[in-house]
């Protein structure tokens, strides 16, 4: 079986939407670790080669065959620029598989954090800084919202473990994996 027979149906849908005629081998290598391990992973790659994708097209397959009963997985980012840009970019590929996702920065409205406070499921999009906030300031909801947490994906992970941001960002997947009681697979993503 090929790991596009592995994808969701609806991941399936948007490849051929998109006109794609095969998959990137850092994909196909990426579906088979995530689909088939339970190891961390780093993925490196240059800009525009599908590293995204190669990260969220098995996770979110994945939750379509078992849905996670809070987040399923926090996507964190260096900058609010790319948290948005990334939003933007799965919105379409989660709203075909009626996966929820959410991000949560200074400039999302209190209406959808409020959202994800009273349904936490699918993904949060976030940088380090908002998710230190949620834990100073929402730290009871911290099980609701991270309780079936199994995938943590870092992006441009070089520039985050570059000094005191890194330890910071560490630190806080771990404090997250301890307050919620799991154990989420960290998934890297760097253009270098």
């Amino acid at each position: 079986m090929s790991i596009f027979d592995e994808y969701a149906p609806f991941v399936q849908d948007f490849i051929y939407r998109n006109g794609w005629d095969e998959l990137r081998p850092i994909q196909v290598a990426a579906g088979d670790a995530i689909f088939h391990t339970d190891d961390n992973l780093l993925l490196t790659a240059s800009t525009a080669s599908g590293k995204t994708e190669a990260a969220f097209f098995p996770i979110l397959s994945l939750f379509d065959a078992n849905p996670p009963s809070s987040v399923g997985c926090i996507y964190i980012g260096p900058l609010k620029a790319l948290i948005n840009d990334q939003f933007q970019r799965l919105t379409d590929l989660c709203s075909d598989g009626n996966i929820p996702i959410w991000h949560w920065h200074g400039d999302v409205s209190q209406s959808h954090k409020a959202g994800l406070m009273r349904h936490p499921s699918g993904i949060l999009q976030l940088t380090p800084e908002s998710l230190e906030a949620i834990l100073l300031h929402k730290h009871m909801a911290v099980p609701k919202l991270f309780g079936d947490l199994r995938f943590i994906v870092i992006d441009e992970v070089h520039s985050l473990l570059r000094g005191d941001r890194g330890g910071q960002t560490l630190c806080l997947i771990e404090r997250v994996s301890r307050l919620a009681g799991v154990n989420p697979r960290r998934i890297g993503l760097s253009a270098t």
